[in-house]
């Protein structure tokens, strides 16, 4: 995998609802996303499911060279009102490893009693029960530091994952396929439209010193799973419910993510046919579903 890149768009803004702002960029295309304060501070949530309560936070969204900006501030504007997006800069970036830069803000964050993820090459004293990823998301989305991402590592640290075989629809940097092998998952496999998160996912795996396979989705294996994870967008996950589904085994698990709480009835109605899934928690206005295929599966 490559560090370096020969060119960025960057955007900055100072909002009045950071969260919302980091979102909207998400949305906008933005490979990654950093919150530092005013001060020049940076942050990555001092506690799961806290946010920083500086007085002006900056956000910064990381955009392949080839972004526009303002086709990138016509969506931010589209997804939140003016009035969250503040002052706004843009620069074009040449020659530095962004990634990398931004992953020096990125320190070890808990998920649940026991599963940690930790930045590539961070050193610190663990706990002795702790199970722990070592994270580089490259170009790929997926860091546990979104909302979406905590949820669903959050009951991956409460599942007994253990010889069971998992699948991870839309794995981005591959957080929750490695973290479900860390796990004792007894097969993982990812899968993603994107081929830098399949090399990321690789990639991660190897650090992890863990076996997942990740797939572009032409090339993805046939076959049924235990846990089948999907954290991406609402309107994919009504789409691709009978897909999902059909890869669940009898009794299997599927743990859905990337919706807001608003969002839940909707995708919960689209499944309601195949499998009756649940509000299993929410944070931030995101809300992960859950629920488990019956025994004896529906005929579809």
């Amino acid at each position: 995998m490559q560090n370096a890149h020969a060119g960025w768009l960057e955007v900055t803004a100072t909002g009045a609802n950071p969260e919302a702002l980091e979102d909207a960029l998400l949305e906008a295309g933005a490979v990654a996303v950093t919150l530092t304060d005013a001060a020049d501070v940076p942050i990555l949530e001092p506690e799961l499911g806290t946010h920083p309560t500086w007085p002006s936070t900056c956000v910064t969204g990381l955009f392949a060279a080839d972004a526009d900006e303002a086709a990138v501030l016509a969506c931010v504007r589209a997804c939140i009102p003016e009035t969250d997006i503040g002052p706004w800069t843009a620069s074009r970036l040449e020659d530095r490893e962004w990634v990398r830069a931004w992953m020096d803000h990125y320190h070890p964050m808990q998920f649940g009693k026991r599963l940690w993820i930790c930045p590539t090459g961070y050193e610190t004293e663990m706990p002795a029960d702790a199970v722990t990823v070592h994270l580089d998301p490259g170009l790929a989305f997926g860091t546990g530091t979104h909302p979406t991402t905590s949820l669903c590592l959050q009951w991956l640290d409460g599942m007994d994952c253990r010889g069971r075989d998992v699948l991870d629809m839309g794995c981005g940097s591959g957080v929750l396929a490695v973290a479900a092998a860390r796990l004792g998952a007894a097969h993982v496999d990812g899968v993603d439209i994107d081929p830098q998160a399949v090399r990321a996912t690789c990639e991660n795996a190897r650090r992890n010193q863990v076996d997942v396979q990740a797939y572009l989705p032409d090339a993805q294996p046939h076959g049924d799973y235990d846990i089948v994870l999907s954290n991406i967008l609402a309107a994919p996950l009504m789409v691709m419910a009978p897909a999902l589904v059909a890869r669940l085994r009898p009794g299997g698990h599927l743990v859905l993510a990337g919706l807001l709480e608003t969002q839940a009835e909707d995708v919960i109605a689209a499944y309601a046919p195949l499998i009756n899934l649940r509000i299993g928690a929410v944070q931030d206005g995101w809300a992960r579903l859950q629920g488990q295929l019956d025994q004896t599966p529906p005929s579809r």
